[in-house]
């Protein structure tokens, strides 16, 4: 829930979303729409059903146990490198790093190059003390996003500012180039995701006709409405029933 979603919008939604599917049996068995409806206001409604296929997955292939592996967490729809890795760190305390957006700007302006993903998550894994990767995971990220920040990093004040290659040196900032770091998002005002958003968000209270589609997402031209109503179908997020469209 929390990738590309502040926590503050996402606690009360995690909350009761483990009240009401508190084991990946639960969550598979109960229908994609019931789950939507209650991730609705979180956006990227993708994820949503992502996490109600990796539930039936583990249910079907591992007896409804999340796996522990990093290979069998990566073969889960929807699942990472980032996630598998945080499910190891966070639940099972494996020592190995994990490489989010604020991690892999830390490790680029330290080492001050630009890092591909493979190199980049061997040093993340380097790095990490020794009993201690729950800690220190929580506390690297949480540094990139609170000091190491993208747009007005504060190297005055950094702890790490004597051992990084970047900070004073005055050359081109590594992290944006480097893999992993988040490149600016468009405008959401105006956009498909918003217009998809009105769609899914109406479709939790009601049906909505094929034909009121381009006015529920926003007074879209048809065409454009069409392509997203198309889309959201193929995505298995919306069903057409008889010129009616809802959640699956």
């Amino acid at each position: 829930m929390s990738q590309q979603t502040q926590v503050d919008r996402v606690v009360s939604k995690f909350l009761a979303f483990v009240e009401a599917y508190p084991t990946p049996r639960d969550c598979a068995d109960a229908p994609l729409g019931e789950l939507l409806t209650l991730w609705s206001g979180l956006g990227y409604p993708r994820r949503c059903r992502n996490l109600h296929e990796a539930s039936k997955v583990i249910v079907a292939q591992h007896g409804g146990v999340v796996p522990a592996s990093l290979e069998e967490l990566l073969a889960l729809p929807g699942v990472g490198d980032y996630t598998a890795r945080a499910v190891l760190v966070f639940a099972d305390h494996r020592e190995i790093g994990i490489v989010d957006t604020n991690v892999a700007r830390v490790i680029a302006r330290i080492e001050n190059r630009v890092l591909a993903r493979r190199e980049l998550q061997s040093i993340a894994d380097e790095v990490v003390p020794a009993g201690l990767a729950w800690e220190w995971n929580q506390v690297l990220m949480d540094f990139g996003a609170t000091v190491c920040t993208a747009r007005a990093p504060r190297c005055g004040e950094c702890v790490l500012s004597s051992s990084c290659g970047w900070a004073g040196s005055n050359g081109e900032d590594p992290a944006p180039l480097t893999a992993g770091t988040s490149r600016p998002q468009g405008r959401f005002e105006g956009s498909d995701r918003q217009a998809r958003g009105k769609l899914l968000k109406e479709l939790t209270r009601r049906g909505v006709r094929s034909g009121d589609a381009a006015r529920v997402m926003g007074d879209l031209d048809q065409d454009r409405a069409d392509r997203l109503v198309g889309q959201l179908r193929a995505e298995g997020l919306i069903v057409d029933r008889d010129g009616f469209l809802s959640l699956p």
